[in-house]
């Protein structure tokens, strides 16, 4: 079953509880329940019973956190993830901590869940997407092109994130709000349109992606767009990964 990650957290547990056979959402119910002790001990003790010392044990929610992968496929895994940090209402230190020392699966569940954080919504995180943007893990491009990206990168970073996409072979559908900001974005067209004629000079394929995108910004009535060189056949011998 597919489940759509970027859904709000309610659809995300009804998909996610319907992808799972019983022992599974026994298992989410008291992960949820756990997060849920810790939001409100959270909010009644303030900001300081999220942090704990450098010997605390570790939350019990966090430990599900970590444990998904073993209770639930990989999409479900990652769904729950995202709804674990929903529920507990993680702060921003251990929201940092979660990404910093997580895995590339733990990483890319707290890059999807960014959109639903109280906290992040005036851009706070853009730190993290801005380090899943420097790696190559598609994974975690992917999910750092998505709407909190579109919300709060500027046009200087956002257009770098696409381009980034097309470097590492993500599709450019997965950048959210791509038609409404790629749209009249002359820079953008200067960009892709570079792109293009470098691959073309070198004698490789341009990408579909790229003349889509570059498409994209010619949607106005006016558009300064420059047209995408005309694409030249795939070698015949294989290329490198750009």
């Amino acid at each position: 079953m597919t489940i759509d990650l970027t859904g709000d957290p309610a659809a995300l547990r009804t998909a996610l509880e319907s992808s799972l056979g019983e022992a599974g959402r026994a298992w989410l119910r008291e992960a949820l329940a756990q997060a849920q002790a810790q939001a409100q001990a959270q909010a009644g003790a303030g900001a300081e019973a999220g942090a704990p010392g450098p010997r605390a044990a570790l939350p019990p929610w966090e430990i599900r956190f970590a444990e998904a992968g073993r209770h639930c496929d990989a999409p479900g895994a990652a769904a729950a993830r995202v709804l674990l940090l929903c529920t507990a209402g993680v702060d921003a230190p251990t929201l940092h901590r979660l990404y910093a020392h997580g895995t590339a699966a733990e990483r890319r569940a707290v890059l999807l869940a960014l959109p639903h954080l109280a906290h992040a919504r005036e851009g706070s995180a853009l730190p993290l997407v801005e380090d899943a943007l420097r790696t190559n893990d598609t994974r975690l491009v992917a999910a750092a092109v998505g709407p909190y990206a579109s919300a709060h990168l500027d046009p200087h970073a956002w257009r770098h994130a696409v381009l980034k996409c097309l470097f590492t072979g993500v599709p450019v559908d997965s950048v959210h709000a791509l038609a409404r900001r790629a749209r009249g974005d002359s820079e953008l067209a200067r960009m892709l349109a570079d792109y293009a004629a470098e691959r073309t000079a070198a004698g490789r394929p341009v990408p579909d992606d790229l003349t889509h995108a570059l498409t994209l910004t010619a949607t106005t009535a006016h558009s300064d767009a420059t047209p995408c060189p005309a694409p030249v056949p795939a070698p015949k011998v294989p290329a490198e990964e750009s």
